[in-house]
């Protein structure tokens, strides 16, 4: 079944998506554990639980800020 009507992030395309699946559907686990720490390693962002219905307000609040947000 071939999903429709579905949007990208803004300067994304399919075969960037198609790269993404393959990365993670390559990497072994001890290379996703090593990519995971760094990630949380980082001291210029934070991880935080936030509850679901407020994620639309954080993601647009996350849009207006000059600072780019890294992809993963």
């Amino acid at each position: 079944m071939k999903r429709t009507g579905t949007s990208l992030p803004a300067g994304w395309d399919e075969t960037m998506v198609r790269d993404v699946i393959a990365h993670y559907d390559s990497q072994t686990e001890d290379e996703a554990v090593v990519e995971d720490q760094a990630a949380f390693a980082d001291d210029t962002y934070t991880v935080m639980l936030i509850p679901c219905d407020l994620v639309p307000a954080v993601q647009a609040l996350l849009s207006e800020s000059a600072r780019p947000i890294p992809n993963p």
